[in-house]
């Protein structure tokens, strides 16, 4: 009887030890899966948006967190779209203005041709993924009907006041599967309290609300950092971060471009960005709030004054001093025209074919989102000359890239990179190389080249800085039977996304 109370108590306390066991592997688990824990095992963790740098932290430690600094799924998805379309289109299109003084007589407003849907369809033709729509330029004339003020399209002729451009242009986005965004200049030269920056700002964020609550989802707030004298003789004082909080309550997804948290201007309007162009910045917010969607966070005092026009903004002189490090990309904003608005006299100087793709290899291919502006015209559609060049300009890009001579380009499942090479059965002539990292792992190389084998020896072809998103190099006709791709540095292991050589 005892021997088999004690086999009883040897089973028990077997069944407790595996017990024990099982928890003590699933506790290991959980500390190693946790951010805050798992990092002192496994280095810092890809993380979006912003990571501290601390007084502490050693240089390496401070590569080591830009390199695993990474976009959030919005920021993401908007790199993705690639090129996307601006429409100014206002007031200014029948006064021949770029900026109105904000007394134009909204009754000129009289777009008797208007299609929003041709609009859409000439923009998603030619490549484009979303339209930006200026709702309120700085005159203050707003294309919906604002129960905020009286200067807007129901006060025009246009459909006897009962038009709504905004609704109209929604509406087609959805229609031919196009992303919608909005500009609301934040100055604004008709309204009188301009100036009187509390009221002023509260007026600000009910037409922010209008739009961003009547007309569906929208993907990109766009806002630039104009700003004049009110009537009173005061300076506007704008209050960024409780319009940055209507985005984020109304629209969480959205992102705030280009005076915003999100998405940063590229500093010119001439389409060609940064041969060096980091996405991970320094010292953008100090907010965590801000940038994981909450209501709540504030900008850091000079965000708006930040010089962009810089040749290198995020190399290692610049994170060594940093206090964060976020995920800030670059839009890159130009016209086709001369003008950002429509006007006749400038039907001969829309950007050719050939322009157009010069600005999409140096806008697109040195990590930045291309915004082209595509003003339609007085009778409210999109100008002939504009859809020719953009059209060629589309189908000139999809005879360049449509064959890839390395035919097994994505590499995410490789080991750590530092080197690539491919080979051919043949000498193969090329002239257009594409690189892309894994951004989804951080932006990492900070500088390339690339070698041909010519038969007998290694030659260089090509090299660069950072690649980022999407980097495009166009060079010389070449010709080789081998290629290789050489990382020359980088912060910490190179992710290559894809690899692509090509012939133009």
């Amino acid at each position: 009887m005892s021997l088999n109370r004690d086999k009883l108590i040897d089973r028990y306390m077997i069944l407790v030890m595996k017990q024990i066991a099982t928890f003590v592997v699933l506790l290991v688990l959980f500390l190693l899966t946790t951010p805050a824990i798992s990092q002192q095992f496994a280095g810092e963790p890809a993380k979006p948006g912003l990571i501290r740098i601390n007084n502490t932290d050693t240089p390496s430690q401070i590569i080591e967190k830009a390199a695993n600094v990474v976009p959030t799924n919005e920021q993401l998805d908007w790199e993705q779209m690639e090129l996307i379309a601006f429409t100014h289109f206002g007031l200014n299109t029948f006064t021949g203005n770029e900026w109105g003084e904000g007394n134009e007589d909204p009754e000129m407003f009289n777009p008797v041709e208007f299609d929003a849907d041709q609009w859409a369809k000439v923009i998603r033709d030619a490549g484009m993924k979303m339209i930006i729509l200026t709702a309120r330029h700085h005159d203050g004339f707003c294309l919906w009907p604002s129960n905020f003020t009286d200067y807007t399209v129901a006060k025009s002729k246009w459909k006897e006041g009962k038009g709504d451009v905004v609704k109209a242009v929604s509406e087609a986005c959805h229609k031919y599967g196009l992303k919608f965004g909005v500009y609301l200049s934040p100055w604004n030269r008709h309204e009188s309290f301009y100036g009187d920056s509390p009221r002023y700002n509260e007026f600000f964020r009910n037409q922010l609300r209008e739009l961003l609550t009547r007309y569906g989802k929208i993907t990109e707030v766009w806002f630039d950092g104009a700003c004049g004298e009110g009537p009173n003789g005061k300076k506007q004082i704008y209050d960024w971060s409780s319009y940055y909080k209507v985005v984020r309550e109304l629209q969480p997804e959205c992102l705030i471009a280009v005076m915003g948290p999100d998405i940063r201007w590229v500093g010119t309007e001439s389409g060609f960005g940064r041969e060096t162009e980091w996405s991970v910045l320094p010292d953008i917010a100090n907010n965590d709030s801000i940038r994981n969607n909450s209501a709540t966070g504030q900008m850091e005092e000079g965000f708006v004054a930040r010089n962009f026009m810089e040749q290198d903004l995020g190399g290692r002189d610049k994170i060594m001093k940093a206090k964060n490090l976020c995920w800030y990309p670059s839009e890159t904003d130009v016209s086709i025209r001369p003008g950002w608005f429509y006007h006749k006299k400038e039907d001969s100087l829309v950007k050719t074919p050939d322009e157009l793709v010069d600005i999409y290899f140096n806008s697109l291919g040195r990590n930045s989102v291309l915004l082209l502006n595509i003003p339609p015209n007085k009778e409210g559609l999109i100008q002939q000359e504009d859809i020719a060049s953009l059209m060629k300009m589309h189908e000139t890009l999809k005879r360049i890239f449509r064959r890839n001579f390395i035919h097994k380009h994505n590499f995410p499942d490789q080991p750590v990179i530092t080197e690539l090479n491919y080979s051919w059965n043949k000498r193969t002539r090329f002239n257009t190389i594409l690189l892309q990292e894994d951004i989804m792992k951080g932006q990492r190389i900070e500088k390339f080249h690339i070698d041909y084998w010519t038969g007998s020896e290694w030659k260089e072809c090509a090299s660069g800085t950072t690649v980022g998103y999407k980097r495009l190099l166009r060079i010389n006709d070449t010709e080789g039977t081998k290629i290789r791709l050489v990382i020359d540095a980088s912060r910490g292991s190179a992710n290559i996304k894809s690899f692509g050589v090509y012939k133009r």
